[in-house]
């Protein structure tokens, strides 16, 4: 397995663009992020990773319903209003705790952009094909205002592009996500990846 695309560099962030706030712990595990249009398989993804490479799994929809990071409700989607201030002092903390004791992240969450920068090192964009995934959605019971936005998401492939608009674009890669054998794939290049993290990190 030889990991990402070759021009991807394994050692990504430098230790000082890593370490921007004054009080965070320097970090020697990696943090990662997975998103992608709901349904593509973010959260069995980001448990998997977890569970084989050692990591702090953050299901960050968990998160915000636990924590009822609300502003309001969306009812032609039938969806809550994030409170993104909220969300993202609970998650700093939770960043910060893991790097004073040495554990890495991996965090899983249908958008990207509103999270800062220097909490992660490699962003993996997690794609489905159209017909799996309106399956998907239709499963979940997705009504058809919010499954058709998601659909069309996932065609314009926006979630792609705010990755590339808000990372660095050489810690962004893109994955298929239709089966089972695409996710260990998936897991076994991230692992492959995160083992030279650390080595070039420590």
């Amino acid at each position: 397995m030889s990991g990402f695309k070759r021009h991807y560099p394994l050692h990504i962030i430098s230790s000082s663009t890593n370490r921007t706030m004054a009080d965070e712990t320097e970090r020697r595990r990696p943090n990662i992020l997975v998103t992608g249009t709901p349904g593509v398989g973010k959260t069995a993804t980001a448990a998997m990773l977890a569970e084989r490479l050692g990591l702090q799994h953050i299901n960050v929809g968990d998160i915000i319903k636990q924590h009822k990071c609300y502003d309001g409700h969306d009812d032609a989607l039938d969806t809550h209003i994030l409170d993104e201030d909220k969300l993202l002092d609970l998650m700093e903390a939770m960043f910060q705790k893991c790097a004073a004791d040495n554990i890495g992240i991996v965090a899983d969450y249908h958008s990207c952009e509103l999270f800062p920068e220097r909490w992660f090192d490699l962003i993996l964009v997690l794609r489905a094909n159209t017909t799996i995934l309106f399956d998907r959605l239709t499963e979940r019971g997705y009504n058809d205002n919010k499954r058709s936005e998601n659909m069309e998401a996932e065609i314009m492939q926006v979630v792609l592009d705010e990755a590339r608009e808000s990372y660095d674009v050489d810690i962004v890669q893109e994955l298929p996500s239709n089966t089972k054998e695409d996710m260990e794939a998936n897991v076994e290049r991230c692992r492959a990846w995160a083992e030279q993290w650390v080595k070039d990190n420590a």
